[in-house]
C-alpha cells in the first residue's frame, strides 16, 4: 500500500495543530488522504490567550496542496468545546476515524515554587484535554466499531525532568488514560497508543539556556524537527496498524523507540507478616541494587540524535 493511500477518506482531528508537531501531523495526514480538523486555540506557550491565525494557516496550506481541512478554535479544556471539536468533524466530513491528542502548554517551575495555577493549567490542557476530546469521540467510535487514538506523552513523565512536576504528572497520567482507553474500547475495535516525541517546538523553546551544557543540549534538540514525529502517528492511525494498541512509542529524529510498561521486578515474602523493622532489615537491602536512579531524560538518552 502506498503512503498516499494510508488514510484515504479517513477523518482525523488533530489538536494543537496550528504549530509544531500538530501541524506536521495534520499536513502529513492530509497528504495521505485524510480529511483533517485542524484544532488550535492559538494560545501562548503557557496556554493563555487565543488566535485563529495558526489553525487557519494550516488549513490554507492543506487546501493549497489539494487536501481537505477545516479549522477549529475550541479549547480542549472545556467539556462542551471538546465535543464541538468532534462535532465539527462529523458535521463537515460525516464521521470521525482518528483523534491525535497533541494540544499542550508549559508552565515550568521548580516544585517548591510551583503555584496551584501552574499545576492546574497544565493538567487541564494535557490530561483533562486528552480525556475531553477522546470521550467526545468515543461515542462515535463505539457506534461504528472502529477508531484510533494517538496520545502525546513525554519522557518528562516516563523518565523525569527538573522543574516540570505539572507536565510530568499530566504526561504520565496520559499513559494510564491511554491504556484504559485501549482496554475499555478494544472490544469495539478501537485502539489507543502513546507517542513520546523528541522535537524542537515553541514549548521546548522555553528550556533555559543559561549554561554551556544547557546551550549544547538545546542545539541538539533543534536538529529534531517537529515533522519527524508525523510518520509514526500516521502509521498508527492506518488500518495497517489495526492490531497495535496500548503501546508507548518514542520518536527522536530518525529513531523510533518502544517503551516498557511498569511490571514487578523483585519479590519479597515472609510467612509471619512484615513489620517496619523487618522491611528495613530485609526488603530495602535486598531491593537496593535494583532501585532506579533519579535520572532525567537526558541521562537515559545520552547519545546524540541519529
Amino acid at each position: 500500500m502506498s503512503s498516499e493511500q494510508l488514510l484515504q477518506d479517513k477523518v482525523m482531528v488533530v489538536t494543537g495543530a496550528g504549530r509544531g508537531i500538530g501541524r506536521g501531523i495534520a499536513m502529513l495526514a492530509a497528504a495521505n488522504g485524510a480529511k483533517v480538523v485542524v484544532n488550535d486555540l492559538g494560545g501562548a506557550e503557557d496556554g493563555s490567550g487565543g488566535d485563529s491565525i495558526p489553525a487557519d494557516d494550516v488549513v490554507n496550506e492543506i487546501k493549497a496542496a489539494g487536501g481537505e481541512a477545516v479549522a477549529s478554535y475550541a479549547s480542549v479544556t472545556d467539556w462542551d468545546a471538546a465535543h464541538e471539536i468532534i462535532e465539527t468533524a462529523v458535521g463537515y466530513f460525516g464521521r470521525i476515524d482518528a483523534v491525535i491528542n497533541n494540544a499542550g502548554n508549559l508552565r515550568d517551575a521548580i516544585f517548591h515554587k510551583m503555584t496551584e495555577a501552574d499545576f492546574d493549567s497544565v493538567i487541564n490542557v494535557h490530561l483533562k484535554g486528552t480525556f475531553n476530546v477522546s470521550r467526545a469521540a468515543a461515542t462515535h467510535f463505539r457506534a461504528q466499531t472502529s477508531g484510533c487514538f494517538v496520545n502525546m506523552t513525554s519522557t518528562s513523565g516516563l523518565i523525569g525532568n527538573f522543574g516540570q512536576a505539572n507536565y510530568a504528572a499530566a504526561k504520565l497520567g496520559i499513559v494510564g488514560l491511554s491504556k484504559s482507553m485501549a482496554l475499555d474500547m478494544g472490544r469495539f475495535r478501537v485502539r489507543s497508543n502513546c507517542i513520546a516525541p523528541f522535537a524542537w517546538s515553541r514549548l521546548i523553546g522555553t528550556i533555559p539556556t543559561n549554561t554551556d551544557e544547557e546551550k549544547a543540549r538545546v542545539e541538539k534538540i533543534q536538529q529534531m524537527t517537529p515533522e519527524k514525529i508525523a510518520p509514526l502517528a500516521i502509521a498508527l492511525c492506518s488500518d495497517a496498524a489495526q492490531d497495535v494498541s496500548g503501546q508507548i512509542f518514542g520518536v527522536r529524529n530518525n529513531e523510533i523507540f518502544l517503551f516498557n510498561h511498569n511490571r514487578p521486578i523483585r519479590f519479597a515474602h515472609t510467612a509471619e507478616g512484615w513489620t517496619p523493622d523487618k522491611v528495613i532489615d530485609r526488603v530495602i537491602p535486598a531491593f537496593a541494587s535494583d532501585f532506579f536512579p533519579l535520572e532525567r531524560s537526558g541521562d537515559v538518552f545520552s547519545w546524540d540524535p541519529i
